[in-house]
């Protein structure tokens, strides 16, 4: 649940408080008006602009003189374009309105002037009595369920509470005033509490119905378009099953299913039958009736057994899984399932695998993704599906899926394949979906008419639609569909044979639909356009913002004839319209045969500009549902030059897969945007800049530093020439090349250079703006990467203050300082602190960036190393190869991230002595860092120096040697005498002529990396403590005790200012130290 609140600086803010105590809190109930302020326009800063802000101010006034600071509105603290959580709040809205301290009903239809005026109950008694509110569908719940419900004038007057005015309002509303009272709602039964919904409106039929399920206690998935008598009838079927088996069958049940009997017996006779749980895939090609089979199926299964639970899931693709997971789980009402911390999907896995009694059935529809189900091909997953499916000798599971591969890696004992429906069968569907009966005379047409059609349930369906709706004969429509049939052929014929293999003639939908097409763009040439640009975009949910209208009721009416012609499939919460993979197809070929198919696919891209928000933050869930249909637009697209709308589309989509972390399909957007914007603008353009600038990040992003800082120097150089040295953009800039010196090594470089990009930013931008922000906290990691951990501390927790106040608490910027904390802790050793706070950042990441952002997985990665110095093994181990498989889908097998991961679970195998296992992790890592990126670059000096490591440990130093000297050589060679990752290699190789007594050449190394560090990162750096340490135990295996002694107190002492008195280090130096003076006293002695 999200709450808003005004922060000291008068800034509207949003608080997510999933998973964390929710505070008292007031809510607002109104009318939603044309210009409500939205979830997007609170998170972007751009609310005041709008007419809803209004009654922000008065609800955020109100609360403020009833001690609540946070408040809830529906318009803007819910995302409508995040479908999962829009449908979670329209059956938890009940509760949060219950659980509310405070209920505001602004009524803007009712005016009192005057405050006297509301002491006087004849002033305002009409236009209350009158006023909207108490006529609409949602506002029931809303009058319902808060104890505390206060009526204020469109001025913000009070006119009284639910207490006071009780009388009046159930003269209004016809309810009881016990329910007014705040009474058990089960004192009133079902019917009674229905009947109090039957005379309000709301926009959409189904509403009429949705509105009543916190009122009744029930839940249920969502459909909008299913028709109001259909949700009743859902509701009602929700009512009566209460006190058997819970289930959830988003779909009523189709009387006019026929066709499949023998296939429903086959799934009937061998459901529950094994000692683990039962799976059967039903696959076919699209349209021979797959879900028909798997919903009859649902129901026969719950008319047979009461007791059985039947959960029917849409598998589509990942969102909607875990929508359905999410609803079955809320539905059994399964401990934690409203926890966002927890993964749902585990969480019924786990519920429904304990042993029980009650049978289960699980239907997985649409299940043609292989990048949800085979981890082998996954992109996207950081796990299988398959990972997700309960296992009981109780349960059984059902696929429907076109792909006959994954219908037989899903099931492979039990595959029932569809094949063309028998004539018989075609016509006991083609009777029971027609409006009318079919006469004596027209049955030979009927069986020709089914010829015609190839016995395929989906032409049927849509012959059907057309039938009913146009109220045309049998043998009209025969004679119509022959004649289409007749075109299609004499056009084909004229094609050449290349292009006659290009478009499908032979199809038995094509003509059908159209048929459908002609008469809609007859009778209403707007849904006919939607269908068009359905067509131009991908055919999975479209968001209904894409599709224009003059008012909501044309569109309104367009979508519903799409729905009525069979053509179109509304998807839940009202949200997007579907296409079936068969209409698009033959859609399109239409569409190029007629050559328009160019025209509305630029539309579709001017659309989906206009539509298309600025990539940012706030945005987030809006671009990422239309990421799909700009990729489709695009990638379809037949212009052959890049410019105006989809060059502006180009960009947007390269941003917004950026800051998705796709940086691979980011660099080839932004490349050709550049060269457009080169040709187009020419070389100093700013836009041809940003793309430059936007690819060198790209670069970094991937690991390829070298290539960015060569971009990022070419556009500094001309940003200070055309714009001057601190303009904002070449500010960027040099921001950017001191966090790709920063990944080099270079962090003498990247803190000069971050310094002066930040106090030119604090003069110029002011001290909390966004982008000085970023600079404080890339100062604040050069501190960290050179060991001043307390001034990288203490520069990190001001940014997180600020940024919080300036930005939000999860804020993507605000996550990162949150993480780079974490990182300084752990340096620091400070285990449950960056544990705690690593934890908490995970949780954030997963809720704005998603699962497998590289960011999320960058504090997973950090999680993973936090348990290992915790000595966690198990739990460091899973996380990590967690981790690694994500990386390596994402990322890519060679990224340096991934390899990062990889030479971090060989650390985890080092510290449990697995030498052998760690040993080949790190040769792979070697390899492929010699391979990718080379024998000279960073990653690869440090893959090696790790192998080196472990060849030490082992005792191999020969070995380790070898690597050690190479190592130091090319460190010097490439990176300088004096980096820090030389002085690394030298302090290694030290070691390893330590450990083979060679004491006078570890001696000479050991102090001249003792001089270069004081030297170069100062006197009282971490790294420098360490090699006087080093330097005592050479000494002291050398006999040379004193000396030894005396460096080993120095260094006691600085450990002890500098780290503290109890960290390990100290702790062990001390240690060392007693123990030597208590062999000298011995050998005085």
């Amino acid at each position: 649940m999200r709450l808003l609140h005004f922060n000291h600086s008068g800034r509207l803010g949003v608080t997510d408080f999933r998973g964390k105590t929710i505070p008292p809190y007031a809510v607002l109930s109104h009318r939603w008006g044309d210009f409500e302020v939205s979830f997007e326009d609170v998170e972007r800063g751009i609310y005041k602009e709008k007419d809803g802000y209004q009654k922000i101010e008065f609800c955020a006034k109100q609360a403020a003189q009833d001690q609540l600071q946070h408040f809830w509105i529906d318009t803007c603290c819910i995302d409508k374009w995040n479908v999962l959580e829009r449908s979670k709040a329209i059956n938890s809205m009940f509760s949060w309105y219950r659980n509310a301290t405070r209920c505001y009903v602004f009524l803007s239809d009712v005016s009192i002037s005057t405050t006297t005026e509301t002491h006087y109950q004849s002033t305002w008694e009409a236009s209350f009595r009158a006023s909207e509110w108490f006529t609409r569908g949602w506002t029931l719940q809303e009058l319902i369920a808060p104890v505390s419900v206060e009526f204020f004038s469109r001025e913000g007057r009070r006119i009284g509470d639910k207490k006071s005015l009780e009388q009046l309002v159930h003269e209004i509303t016809s309810i009881p005033l016990r329910a007014l009272q705040n009474y058990p709602l089960d004192e009133f039964t079902k019917d009674e509490r229905t009947k109090w919904a039957r005379s309000r409106r709301t926009t959409e039929e189904e509403d009429n119905v949705y509105c009543l399920l916190g009122i009744l206690d029930v839940s249920m998935p969502i459909s909008y378009g299913e028709g109001k008598e259909k949700a009743w009838r859902r509701l009602y079927s929700e009512v009566e099953t209460a006190s058997s088996a819970p289930s959830i069958i988003p779909f009523f049940q189709n009387d006019r299913f026929v066709g499949r009997e023998s296939q429903l017996a086959e799934l009937e006779a061998k459901l529950f039958g094994g000692k683990q749980t039962t799976m059967m895939a039903i696959t076919g090609p699209g349209g021979t009736g797959k879900s028909q089979l798997a919903l009859e199926l649902a129901y026969k299964t719950k008319q047979k057994s009461k007791s059985c639970s039947v959960f029917w899931i849409d598998a589509s693709d990942m969102n909607s899984l875990h929508q359905g997971y999410w609803s079955i789980a809320q539905k059994l009402d399964v401990p934690g399932w409203d926890d966002e911390k927890v993964d749902v999907k585990q969480l019924v896995k786990h519920h429904l695998s304990r042993k029980g009694k009650r049978q289960w059935l699980l239907i997985f529809d649409n299940a043609d993704n292989a990048d949800l189900w085979s981890p082998g091909l996954s992109t996207t997953q950081t796990a299988s599906s398959t990972d997700y499916l309960p296992q009981s000798e109780l349960g059984s599971i059902i696929f429907t899926t076109t792909d006959c591969d994954i219908a037989k890696m899903l099931a492979p004992q039990i595959v029932i394949e569809l094949e063309e429906m028998t004539p018989d069968a075609a016509q006991r569907m083609f009777k029971n979906y027609l409006n009318a009966p079919i006469e004596g005379s027209e049955q030979k047409e009927a069986k020709l008419l089914l010829e015609e059609l190839s016995y395929l349930p989906l032409a049927i369906v849509q012959a059907v639609a057309y039938i009913n709706t146009n109220n045309i004969t049998l043998q009209k429509y025969r004679s119509k569909l022959i004649r289409y049939k007749e075109d299609a052929l004499e056009r084909s014929s004229k094609l050449s044979q290349d292009k006659q293999q290009e478009y499908d003639t032979k199809s038995p939908v094509a003509p059908i639909l159209l048929i459908s097409v002609d008469q809609i763009r007859h009778t209403n040439p707007l849904a006919a356009n939607y269908l068009f640009l359905s067509a131009s975009v991908d055919r999975k949910d479209i968001p209904l913002d894409l599709l224009e209208a003059s008012t909501p009721c044309e569109k309104e009416d367009a979508v519903k004839l799409l729905s009525r012609y069979a053509l179109v499939t509304r998807r839940p919460a009202d949200s997007a319209i579907d296409l079936h993979r068969l209409i698009h197809h033959a859609l399109r070929e239409w569409l190029q045969w007629q050559e328009w198919l160019g025209q509305w696919t630029q539309n579709a891209v001017t659309q989906l500009v206009r539509v298309f928000p600025n990539p940012d933050h706030g945005s987030r869930s809006k671009w990422r549902r239309l990421l799909p249909h700009a990729k489709y637009a695009l990638s379809h697209s037949l212009a052959k030059e890049v410019g105006g709308d989809r060059l502006d589309l180009v960009w947007k989509l390269a941003t917004a897969l950026y800051n998705d972390g796709r940086y691979s399909e980011c660099e080839e957007l932004t490349v050709q945007a550049m060269m457009v914007r080169k040709r187009l603008l020419g070389d100093v353009h700013s836009d041809t800049l940003i793309s430059m600038s936007h690819l060198a990040l790209t670069y970094m992003k991937q690991g390829r530093w070298k290539e960015a800082e060569e971009l990022e120097v070419q556009v500094i150089e001309v940003r200070k020439r055309v714009f001057g040295e601190e303009h904002p953009d070449t500010l960027a800039s040099m921001g950017n090349l001191a966090l790709a010196y920063k990944d080099q090594g270079r962090w003498k470089n990247a803190q000069e250079l971050t310094v002066q990009v930040m106090e030119a930013r604090k003069r110029v931008l002011g001290d909390v703006h966004p982008d000085t922000l970023i600079s404080m906290s890339n100062l604040a990691l050069t501190y960290r990467n050179q060991g001043q951990w307390k001034e990288a501390e203490e520069l990190t927790v001001q940014v997180i203050e600020a940024s919080s106040r300036v930005l939000g608490d999860e804020h993507p910027d605000t996550l990162n300082s949150m993480n780079n904390l974490a990182s300084t802790y752990l340096k620091q050793r400070r285990w449950r602190e960056a544990e705690e706070l690593t934890v908490q950042v995970i949780e954030a990441r997963k809720r704005v960036l998603g699962d497998e952002h590289p960011d999320t997985l960058n504090s997973m990665n950090n999680l993973a190393s936090t348990y290992m110095e915790q000595r966690k093994w198990g739990e460091a181990e899973e996380l990590q190869v967690q981790v690694i498989e994500a990386r390596k889908r994402i990322l890519g097998d060679k990224h340096p991230d991934t390899l990062n991961s990889i030479s971090s679970l060989a650390l985890i195998y080092i510290y449990q002595g697995l030498w052998k296992e760690a040993e080949e992790l790190q040769v792979q890592v070697m390899e492929a860092s010699l391979r990718v990126l080379g024998h000279e670059h960073l990653h690869t000096l440090t893959s090696i120096s790790s192998l080196a490591s472990t060849y030490s440990n082992q005792g191999r130093w020969k070995e380790a040697e070898e690597l050690q000297v190479q190592i130091m050589e090319a460190g010097s060679r490439v990176l300088g005498h004096e980096h820090p990752h030389t002085l690394t290699g030298m302090a290694n190789l030290a070691s390893t002529y330590r450990n083979q007594g060679r004491w006078k050449e570890a001696e000479e190394l050991d102090v001249r990396v003792i001089e270069t560090r004081k030297r170069v990162l100062g006197e009282e750096h971490p790294d420098t403590l360490t090699s006087m340490n080093n330097l005592a135990f050479t000494l002291e295996g050398q006999v040379s005790i004193n000396r030894a002694i005396s460096l080993m107190e120095d260094c006691c002492e600085l450990q002890t200012v500098v780290l503290g008195p109890q960290h390990p280090s100290t702790v062990s130096s001390r240690e060392t130290l007693a123990t030597w003076r208590l062999k000298v006293t011995e050998l005085i002695e």
